[in-house]
């Protein structure tokens, strides 16, 4: 059931100290009850599977003062919890009323979830950014449940956006942003000037996306574009927004542990959640309601790009349209956020162990010279058949460093037995992107960036693709709740790192003394500093693009 939340002037009006103490101890109260509940239940049934290991907890309020308090970020603290307890899969204690969570380290347990027991998995928290950034579960990825909507929207994601035809059909708007993405890097370089990666690999995922959907690069109607093809101040605001999004999606805050606080804001992420929708939805919606408006009045007869998809999809029974502009916005800001930050957080990684490793950086950029050639064109999406040591290193990227600690949280809608331990109905299975891409047990040193690792050493590549169907990592998941976008994933992933390999050669700033800081973030999992490095050209002139 959708939860309903507080008005946000209400929400600000009862957020007071001493409101925020009441419920505190409100939550403790119905814990206490829910604990001794659950106990006698669980008593009752003692000849059940034993629950998988747990570190040590309080009473009533489980590990929930460690998540909250402790001074690193909860998957630093989860996985130096498992590292310690020497266990692939754990059961972190919340307090009654909340759920359990279950973090996976192990590919045959995650295997085991995904696919033995898929349909036991397939539903997804309710949290409070999901409800807020789906406009109440309108969309596919964020529903909760694989219910009527979820099954609407999944069939339109899959038979008219990220189809094959689609796919073909939109090749010159990604063909056109590949362009503007090297007139960009190549504009700065004849400048004298350095490129920094993140804003580069970061604004051609948002350019990409936008240029499908919405038809145009910029979001703004009269916005003059920059004259060396990069994001302007919309732009570089819409991306920001997308990432805040999907930072606090979920997990993000004490809400989203005891859910009987949602629209409270104890910890003030619910104001950061709304104002990143609001920004999103405010540079989106806009283009949607015209183009509703053109296609409503006759203005506008040829379907030219995504959202023309979605307008003029029809109902097969009554011909009316299928979606309602709501249903139409919401899933594209979840399509924008979708695409935007894998690719790009895989490339500017790959980009920063490429320049520490030249001979490695060599290796894929003689490849590309080899199958593309230094005097004729750029590289082409039909090019990446061949291009078996340039997806290595993205794969390599993919392993080593995820985007994000966690896949997308699958909720158990019944108990279920997994690797000998009973997972309780409600758990929530988090499928560890950081701990199955480094665990020791699957890979051979495995901090180490080497792409080698991914090849077959016979000769015969064909088998180098970027999806991981074994979960020995996680790039795009896999069953009912999988990525059903992950050809366009690899598609983007592969040009951007192509491209900048392609035409122009690499070094880092001076005053870094020509090595990288490979350091993480504190609190997430990118470059602690955005990598910036100074570009050459390394191409005929005449192969870069003129204009954007």
């Amino acid at each position: 059931m959708t939860p309903n939340y507080p008005p946000s002037d209400q929400v600000s009006a009862a957020g007071t100290a001493a409101t925020k103490a009441f419920l505190i101890l409100l939550s403790l109260l119905v814990s206490i009850v829910l604990t001794i509940t659950l106990k006698r239940k669980r008593a009752a049934a003692s000849n059940l599977p034993p629950l998988p290991p747990s570190p040590p907890s309080w009473p009533v309020i489980g590990n929930l003062p460690e998540i909250i308090f402790h001074t690193k970020p909860m998957f630093r603290w989860v996985h130096d919890v498992m590292k310690d307890m020497n266990t692939d899969i754990c059961l972190i204690r919340l307090p009654a009323g909340g759920p359990t969570i279950v973090p996976v380290l192990d590919p045959a347990i995650a295997r085991e979830m995904l696919r033995k027991h898929d349909a036991s998995f397939a539903d997804r928290p309710a949290s409070f950014g999901s409800h807020v950034i789906s406009d109440g579960y309108l969309t596919t990825v964020m529903s909760p449940t694989c219910d009527d909507q979820w099954r609407k929207m999944r069939k339109v994601l899959t038979s008219e956006i990220v189809s094959p035809a689609r796919h073909k059909w939109l090749h010159t708007k990604r063909v056109e942003e590949s362009d503007n993405l090297v007139f960009y890097v190549h504009s700065r370089c004849i400048s004298g000037k350095s490129v920094d990666l993140r804003i580069a690999t970061q604004h051609y995922c948002g350019n990409v996306m936008r240029k499908m959907l919405f038809g145009r690069r910029y979001v703004e109607n009269h916005f003059v574009p920059t004259s060396d093809g990069g994001p302007g101040p919309m732009e570089v605001k819409h991306v920001e927004a997308l990432f805040t999004g999907l930072k606090y999606l979920y997990f993000s805050g004490v809400s989203d542990y005891l859910p009987w606080l949602r629209g409270w804001d104890v910890d003030g992420k619910e104001k950061i959640v709304r104002e990143a929708d609001k920004t999103i939805k405010a540079l989106q919606n806009p283009i949607i309601d015209e183009r509703i408006r053109q296609w409503r009045s006759g203005e506008r007869k040829e379907i030219d790009d995504l959202i023309d998809v979605l307008v003029t999809l029809k109902d097969d029974v009554d011909r009316k349209p299928l979606l309602t502009p709501q249903e139409i916005k919401s899933q594209a800001a979840e399509l924008m956020m979708a695409v935007i930050d894998n690719p790009s957080n895989a490339v500017e990684w790959t980009m920063a162990e490429l320049i520490n490793q030249p001979d490695l950086m060599a290796k894929a950029v003689e490849e590309i010279d080899r199958v593309v050639g230094k005097e004729s064109r750029l590289v082409h999406e039909s090019d990446f058949g061949s291009l078996h040591y340039v997806k290595a290193c993205v794969r390599e990227a993919f392993r080593l460093h995820p985007v994000y600690p966690f896949n997308v949280p699958h909720v158990s809608t019944c108990d279920t037995v997994v690797a000998g331990y009973l997972i309780p109905k409600g758990s929530h299975a988090l499928l560890s992107r950081y701990g199955l891409g480094r665990n020791p047990e699957v890979w051979t040193d495995p901090l180490k960036f080497d792409p080698d690792r991914h090849l077959d050493g016979t000769g015969d590549h064909n088998s180098v693709v970027l999806a991981e169907h074994d979960l020995r990592f996680i790039s795009f998941s896999t069953g009912r709740r999988g990525c059903v976008a992950a050809v366009l994933g690899t598609c983007m992933t592969t040009m951007l790192l192509a491209r900048l390999l392609q035409c122009f050669t690499w070094a880092p700033l001076e005053d870094g003394k020509g090595v990288i800081d490979l350091a993480e973030a504190k609190d997430e999992l990118f470059l602690a500093t955005p990598l910036v490095a100074f570009p050459k050209p390394r191409l005929a002139p005449h192969l870069y693009p003129k204009t954007n």
